[in-house]
């Protein structure tokens, strides 16, 4: 190798309520890198629509999900970083995603996108006043009931914090 320095791919793994503003963190990130942006609400909306029906919901997601770790696997498997902006809402899904990572020798950064509460809020049912490319349709009841599932970053995961508020 003549003495080179390989740097292994980053995934860039962004954790964060609705209205946070991770995917507006994660095109500054695709800008500032060169990364291959995954955002999952716009492959949601683009294959199951802008409120697809709530029966198909967790199906559509779980194909979505595979569908990007298909895709963002290969780009790091060519030495390509990647943005994942999925949320890890759950403890397990970004302990899951950092296992992942590291199995394909990359490395796992994640960041905690937070703002206050009412601004997720006012931004998640502003944008669902009209149809959107890129987020899905939520009303006010859904965005609570969504809200008691989230589950905040732990001391002991490494991440960094992002205010989102802006």
């Amino acid at each position: 190798m003549n003495g080179a320095f390989i740097m292994k791919p980053t995934a860039h793994l962004l954790h964060g309520f609705i209205g946070s503003g991770k995917t507006t963190f994660a095109r500054q990130l695709e800008q500032e890198y060169g990364a291959v942006r995954f955002t999952h609400d716009e492959w949601m909306v683009r294959l199951h629509g802008w409120n697809p029906p709530e029966e198909h919901y967790s199906e559509n997601f779980v194909q979505v999900e595979n569908s990007i770790w298909d895709e963002a696997t290969l780009a790091i498997q060519a030495g390509t970083d990647v943005i994942l902006d999925f949320g890890f809402w759950t403890r397990a899904s970004r302990d899951a995603a950092r296992n992942r990572v590291c199995s394909l020798g990359a490395t796992a950064k994640f960041y905690e996108l937070f703002c206050p509460h009412a601004i997720m809020r006012a931004r998640a049912l502003e944008r669902s006043k009209s149809p959107s490319t890129d987020s899905l349709w939520i009303d006010a009841p859904g965005f609570d009931k969504l809200k008691a599932t989230f589950e905040p970053m732990q001391d002991d995961e490494k991440f960094v914090r992002i205010d989102g508020t802006a």
